[in-house]
């Protein structure tokens, strides 16, 4: 720092005591990345005292930044050696090893030292604990996740697959881009929570959300409407493909079983389907395809169901 102008009458000791003072970590390498100067938060935060660093290089092995993939930093061509060599600030997040071992997650920002010439002389890296951060990340991930998802099958919940209908109608409304809803309803499901208990019937709901799931194309949505009930939004189908697509599911719950102490236990669903209509809602799709179900229930379940949107007779 010795090149570098400073204010009349300003010791050197000034800045250090400045920057000693700051509650984020900071310290200053050179153009070999030789660390000149070490803070204060910066030992707290890494428990490296500042004699034990300074004049060490900080890529030999001593903080051993490493990526948010895993990937290792300062063995490789790491951010704060881009920035001696190109003069651009950077900003990362990296996980950084502490003294005694552990990894602890920081936000860096770096930014190049220049003498009074302009040339590179080093870098300054300010580094922050982002513990918090992440964990206040990973906490909304989670509401996010609870707010769309269903908890006992992982599928979207209700919620979303009436995000999901809006939207469709909404493409429908103003593009002409048809879609097809399927209603489907698990065939006596309270016989199995009667006759194998809560349990075993939690389970029978996963592995039939897990093989409908296995069933829906990447661009469709299927979720889990209430109870025993699922919802599946297609889009791009006609109703010819609507009626293969959940005759192939219908058949795959029907192979399907699940290992209970009293041996294996099987399910059918029964399927009701159609396509979206002029003047229809969100609400009227859905209700015609509940009716649809409703119909295979009635004709002795196990059954799919996929009927013109007009006929409003059951």
């Amino acid at each position: 720092m010795g090149d570098v102008e400073r204010p009349e009458g300003l010791p050197l000791g000034f800045y250090k005591e400045l920057l000693d003072g700051l509650d984020e970590a900071i310290y200053f390498v050179d153009q070999n990345r030789r660390v000149l100067y070490w803070n204060k938060a910066a030992e707290t935060l890494t428990g490296i005292a500042a004699a034990d660093i300074i004049g060490t290089r900080c890529c030999d092995d001593r903080l051993q930044h490493v990526s948010t993939e895993g990937e290792s930093l300062c063995h490789g061509d790491c951010p704060l050696a881009r920035t001696i060599r190109d003069g651009i600030p950077r900003a990362e997040d990296v996980y950084l090893r502490h003294r005694e071992g552990h990894r602890i997650p920081v936000h860096t920002r770096i930014t190049p030292i220049r003498d009074v010439e302009g040339r590179i002389v080093g870098a300054s890296e300010v580094f922050r604990d982002n513990s918090a951060a992440l964990a206040l990340n990973e906490r909304s991930a989670r509401l996010e996740r609870a707010a769309l998802l269903d908890p006992l099958t992982g599928l979207p919940n209700r919620r979303c697959v009436e995000s999901a209908l809006r939207a469709r109608m909404d493409e429908y409304e103003r593009y002409g881009w048809e879609f097809g809803v399927l209603f489907v309803d698990i065939d006596r499901f309270k016989n199995v929570n009667d006759g194998h208990g809560h349990s075993v019937g939690d389970l029978v709901l996963r592995m039939v959300s897990r093989t409908l799931a296995a069933n829906t194309r990447t661009f469709d949505v299927l979720g889990r409407w209430g109870g025993e009930e699922f919802l599946a939004v297609l889009a791009n189908v006609d109703e010819d493909e609507l009626w293969s697509i959940a005759e192939r599911s219908r058949m795959l719950v029907r192979e399907s079983s699940l290992p209970t102490s009293r041996g294996r236990l099987s399910v059918t669903v029964s399927i009701g389907g159609t396509m979206v209509a002029p003047g229809d809602t969100v609400d009227t799709v859905v209700r015609r395809a509940d009716r649809r179900m409703y119909r295979s229930k009635s004709a002795g379940r196990n059954r799919v169901t996929v009927l013109p949107a007009p006929d409003e007779t059951g």
